[in-house]
């Protein structure tokens, strides 16, 4: 399996240091979840049931024609390759390293390619491969550029395939309300945005009949009771989106703010990240690790990815630790 963040019990292990003492940079997960509230028996003790509005309240919340919930993104993204005949496939990267290989593992000849490489060469490719915003390097499209570049893969069978994981944001960004066309597949994540990482809950937002197929490569129950139950509730919950949306962008920003006063200055980021090309990254991360701090470190390029901190004393403990790796920063 490949690496990702949040490996908090293996640092703890590494490094000595009791799980507890940990500040947790290492995911984009928010930090200041939704209140998930009691969580009713039925949901335990029964089969879980896909008739129960969790789509419909899905597709109003992203403006998508029709939804199919999953068992978090992770789950389409592995399957997804698998609905396609070997292909050529362009994935963004830096980016989210499991869609390059999810579709390698499925037999398709993949180009992992910056933004720029990608969109220029579309017509090498019968499938791109899009994060949006991009996780980690921050990248954003033009709506107008994506659907031109949908509507050329489009006419030959193509698919543009967008991972909107970091999305909730910047709502008015999403391609999610043109997902009526054919081949245009967009991914959201509930565990982001709500900080419901554990729920491994997702959506594909798709045309009917890719829906009706991946349906059944999924099988039934790909959510349990419980999180759907708790996610049902999270995306009808606007007043708490609104207030989060601004509240995760004066974070943003205060963290970007912060990492420049430290002589790390961003090179790009999102509502729920910084991320920092560094040839210094390795060393930057074990000094912070040995500070009880967990980012994300990046071989290809050299790069950290910092998480936003939740309360003001997880604040001033970044801070405090920034602040004591000058020599490191020089």
């Amino acid at each position: 399996m490949l690496e990702h963040g949040g490996r908090l019990l293996r640092a703890a292990q590494r490094y000595g240091i009791p799980a507890a003492h940990w500040l947790d940079l290492s995911t984009g997960i928010n930090p200041q979840a939704w209140p998930v509230p009691e969580i009713p028996a039925r949901a335990w003790q029964r089969l879980p049931e896909d008739d129960d509005g969790l789509a419909e309240i899905a597709a109003a919340y992203y403006g998508a024609p029709q939804t199919l919930p999953v068992a978090g993104s992770q789950a389409a993204i592995q399957a997804l390759p698998e609905l396609r005949s070997p292909a050529r496939v362009g994935v963004l990267a830096p980016g989210y390293t499991e869609h390059a290989h999810a579709w390698r593992s499925a037999g398709h000849a993949v180009e992992t390619l910056p933004a720029h490489e990608l969109l220029a060469q579309r017509a090498r490719f019968d499938v791109v491969v899009l994060i949006h915003p991009n996780n980690p390097g921050g990248e954003r499209f033009e709506r107008e550029a994506l659907l031109a570049l949908h509507q050329d893969l489009a006419a030959r069978g193509g698919w543009l395939l967008i991972d909107e994981a970091f999305m909730d944001a910047t709502p008015e960004r999403s391609l999610c309300g043109e997902s009526a066309r054919e081949g245009l597949i967009v991914l959201r994540s509930a565990g982001k945005f709500f900080g419901l990482a554990g729920a491994r809950a997702g959506f594909v937002c798709a045309a009917p009949a890719l829906l009706a197929a991946l349906r059944e490569r999924l099988g039934p129950w790909t959510l349990t009771g419980p999180a759907r139950h708790v996610v049902r509730h999270a995306l009808a919950d606007r007043d708490w989106q609104r207030g989060m949306r601004a509240q995760l962008q004066t974070q943003a920003e205060r963290l970007a703010a912060m990492l420049r006063a430290h002589g790390l200055a961003p090179s790009g980021g999102s509502a729920f990240f910084q991320w920092r090309r560094d040839p210094r990254a390795a060393q930057l991360h074990e000094a912070l690790a040995r500070r009880a701090i967990l980012t994300r470190l990046f071989e290809q390029p050299a790069s950290l990815r910092f998480g936003l901190p939740g309360g003001e004393d997880e604040w001033r403990r970044l801070e405090t630790a920034l602040a004591e790796l000058g020599d490191c920063l020089r």
